[in-house]
């Protein structure tokens, strides 16, 4: 074998591109590249199933800002990760897919793990319907070139997925090297001033607009500018669950999420908006009750003005007045240069009553969460885990009360964060998400806010935090049912069938998941009592250990003011 393989000047390339962490599994169509890497700084993180690789890449990701790697085996090894891949592609997470693939030469002919019954498709097919690209690599010189493509692809514009399939055969094959460096400097697409003075004209004149938020605004700086511009309007600010935690959840402009699992108030005031600014969002069918106009978004007669990084949103699901493929983060900075030549509004009626309707809503909440019933009720495990934890510790949900509970009523702080699957609502995502997360920071307090179900998804995360060291909190919500479709089939078909856990005597079962999470290794902490969460909750935070904390949590329905046409089907009613 040559001294220098295509291995070789990969794992070279992903070191000059800042790669520290690749997650994923080995096979034999990969072994070539993890011996290139076992030589270099870059760290790879063995993942025990690639949907968990997948999901810890994608954390990593949101957690950094950077690109997050995951390393998957031909065939089932890909097609395993799919749901992850997927799950950051929906939510614009940049990822980069390397799968390893058959060798060159043996296409069609059915070799071992082969993807292929039909018309000679190849694995890559998989993967087309969700990546912003996909390339199949035929020589080794194509490999650097490819290479750039995909991370430049995955991070550029709306950020994405990409894959590189690799024929195992490449990574072993003589290679010269290749100097393909990423783009040093990148302009992105600005708001034309014109365009900016229209904008801030038609928010200047409006009588109830409303700063609609999705989770594409970006960083500190366009936060900031939303916040001034907000501010200095008095425009109310709505979100969707992607956006939760962009303004401050105690700041008196911020009304909350809309849509099925949004608030009453805000869905009424977004249905009687006469100017809506919509930024980073695609009006996604949870957040916009189904896209029905009669519960909360209504345009016309309501003005839309959408900006976007992806054209292909603009006016997908709702008539636009003004649209703007640009920066949302450049966009917001302008449109607040250009409003600050008008004079400041005040509405202090409207900031009266979003400042009653936050108060109630918290309040109702906190007052749920005092209750000792046991098993315990979900506000009050909310309540505990706000409590007990420092202000800027990152919540990882999975789907359910924990992501939408956190999402309607959990107080986040400011320097807090929320990380959530939210296009896919991938149940499974939170516990190696979470791990993705720790890992790339891993002096902050990391706590995976999971259901039973999803942990039981996703078991080989604890294995994974146990060897990196890491101190993940993994609190089990357990409800001993995929709790939220229990409820929901409950509620339209007058009982639960296929979605509660029970033993061979019909009793409800659920697995030990301290004792599980002792097995692996980590702490593990039954709850037994209401006081029992508090105190294991602060000897996790204080051990910084992996830990497994079990909560039974009574079955309750999560709050739901919204509409969404689902229910409408189940009771027979199609539109």
């Amino acid at each position: 074998m040559a001294s220098r393989t295509a291995a070789d000047a990969l794992v070279a390339q992903l070191a000059g591109y800042g790669v520290e962490h690749i997650f994923g599994t080995c096979g034999h169509t990969n072994i070539a590249l993890l011996d290139a890497l076992g030589r270099s700084d870059i760290e790879f993180v063995i993942a025990r199933h690639e949907q968990t690789a997948a999901h810890a890449a994608d954390g990593y990701a949101r957690a950094t800002g950077k690109p997050g790697v995951v390393l998957m085996h031909v065939g089932p090894g890909m097609m395993n990760a799919v749901t992850g891949v997927a799950t950051a592609a929906l939510d614009s997470v940049p990822l980069v897919a390397i799968a390893g693939d058959i060798p060159s030469y043996m296409y069609g002919r059915h070799p071992h793990q082969e993807v292929n019954l039909h018309a000679d498709a190849d694995q890559a097919a998989i993967y087309r319907p969700f990546v912003k690209r996909a390339w199949q690599v035929q020589r080794p010189e194509d490999l650097p070139r490819f290479t750039e493509r995909a991370f430049w692809t995955a991070t550029s514009g709306r950020p994405g997925a990409v894959l590189l399939d690799v024929p195992m055969d490449i990574f072993s094959r003589p290679a010269s090297p290749a100097a393909h460096p990423l783009p040093l400097s990148v302009t992105r697409p600005d708001l034309a001033s014109a365009d900016a003075d229209r904008i801030a004209a038609a928010l200047v004149s409006a009588q109830r607009p409303l700063i609609y938020l999705g989770g594409g605004l970006g960083g500190p700086d366009g936060r900031r500018a939303l916040r001034e511009l907000a501010e200095h309007l008095d425009i109310p600010v709505a979100h969707s669950l992607m956006a939760k935690g962009s303004l401050p959840d105690d700041h008196p402009l911020v009304m909350g999420m809309t849509g099925f699992w949004g608030l009453a108030e805000t869905n009424a005031y977004a249905r009687d908006a006469d100017v809506v600014l919509a930024i980073g969002t695609r009006f996604a069918e949870t957040d916009s009750s189904s896209w029905d106009p009669a519960y909360t978004w209504r345009f016309p007669p309501g003005r839309l003005v959408q900006i976007d990084i992806d054209p292909a949103e603009i006016g997908r699901n709702y008539p636009v007045e003004i649209g703007v493929v640009a920066d949302a983060g450049s966009a917001v900075r302008q449109i607040l240069a250009a409003v600050r030549l008008a004079d400041r509004v005040d509405r202090p009626r409207l900031r009266e009553r979003i400042r009653a309707v936050r108060t109630e809503l918290f309040a109702a909440s906190a007052e749920r969460g005092r209750s000792d019933q046991f098993p315990l009720r979900p506000e009050r495990i909310l309540s505990d885990v706000r409590a007990v934890l420092p202000d800027d510790a990152v919540l990882v949900t999975d789907v359910g009360w924990n992501k939408n509970g956190v999402a309607q009523c959990y107080p986040l702080p400011e320097p807090g964060l929320f990380i959530t699957p939210g296009g896919a609502s991938t149940m499974g995502f939170g516990p190696a998400a979470a791990v993705g997360v720790q890992l790339a920071d891993r002096d902050r307090v990391v706590v995976a806010l999971i259901g039973d179900g999803g942990m039981s998804a996703q078991l080989p995360a604890l294995p994974m935090a146990v060897e990196q060291g890491l101190p993940v909190i993994f609190l089990v919500m357990n409800n001993r049912a995929h709790g939220t479709i229990s409820d929901l089939q409950s509620s339209n078909f007058g009982r639960s069938y296929g979605c509660d856990f029970t033993d061979p005597d019909g009793e409800p079962y659920s697995p030990d998941f301290a004792a599980l999470g002792r097995a692996c290794g980590a702490d593990g902490y039954d709850i037994a009592e209401p006081g029992d969460l508090a105190a294991a909750l602060k000897a996790a935070v204080e051990r910084r250990r992996p830990a497994v904390i079990d909560v039974p949590m009574v079955n309750e329905p999560v709050p739901t003011p919204g509409h969404w046409n689902i229910k409408d089907i189940y009771q027979g009613h199609f539109s």
